[in-house]
Order: C-alpha cells, then structure tokens, then sequence
C-alpha cells in the first residue's frame, strides 16, 4: 500500500462535520469487521475463504465451467481464480478436467463433497449485499457507488486487487 502523500491538517473540522466523519468511519470498520468474523466462521467451520465458497456456489449454481468464466461470475480477476481453484481442489472439492481435444481448455466442476458443501454453507456475505441493493432505487445505488469510488481513491486502493 502506498503512502499517504500529503495531509493537510491545516484546520478542524466543524462539529457536524466531525459528527458525519465518525459515523462514516464507525461505518467502515462495521464492515471491514463484519468480512473479518464472516471470513472466521467459514474458515473455522468449513475450513473454506469466502472467496472460495464464491467459487464452489458459482459451479453449484451454473454446472461445469471454465476457470475464466467462474471469475467473471464471481467478480474477480482472471489471474486469481487458479489460486482458488487449486485449493479447493487440493481440499478435494473441485476437479479439473479436459474434456476438448484442446488440452488447454479447462473445466472445472464439484465434486461429491464440494456438492455437499456448496448445499450447506451459509450464503457469501456479498449475497446480502446484492439482495439489499436490488430493493434500494437506481438512483441511490449510483449514490453509493459514486460515494464508495471516492473513498478507494480517497486511500489510493483503486487499484487493489479484489477477492
């Protein structure tokens, strides 16, 4: 992460604006905490990240697929869904296979006890999220994107890679 070039300190803020800051931070970390204690329980209990259930739902839901069609799915990178893919199989959950002629042409899908896993886990915690958003107004949606895109640039993490 890189650092923080300049803070300007030169004045306080006012009261109401001190007041708004604290609810956006307090905000903030109820979320980052939330992910934490989600991520805890998934790794405590099924011995899984959340975005390898993301991966393990995604196959469940959609059937055998191609590695960069599971990322796309799952709103991640392309390069960071061998990674997932590899533990999940290493931990028996997934398969790859080739079934074109082409041996690069990778499928991957469920196995028995990834199948089991993926019809008990509890849903992603990104689940809420969209449920949430899909019953708020277009307009309030664009607010909330336009707000959260100023605070990635805000802390220079705009370009992070995201799991």
């Amino acid at each position: 992460m890189k650092k923080t070039r300049d803070i300007k300190t030169s004045s306080p803020p006012s009261a109401i604006h001190s007041r708004y800051t604290r609810v956006i931070i307090y905000s903030i970390r109820r979320l980052m905490r939330a992910g934490e204690l989600y991520t805890k329980e998934l790794n405590k209990i099924y011995n899984i990240s959340s975005a390898q259930l993301n991966c393990l739902l995604a196959i469940h839901e959609n059937g055998p697929m191609a590695p960069s069609q599971i990322a796309k799915l799952i709103m991640i990178n392309s390069s960071t869904i061998t990674g997932i893919i590899d533990r999940l199989e290493h931990k028996g959950l997934v398969k790859r296979l080739r079934i074109s002629n082409d041996r690069r042409v990778i499928t991957v899908e469920l196995t028995k006890i990834g199948k089991v896993l993926a019809e008990n886990a509890p849903p992603p915690i990104d689940w809420k999220l969209i449920y949430g958003l899909n019953n708020i107004s277009q307009r309030d949606i664009k607010s909330i994107s336009d707000t959260l895109e100023k605070f990635t640039k805000m802390l220079e993490v705009q370009d992070l890679e995201v799991t």
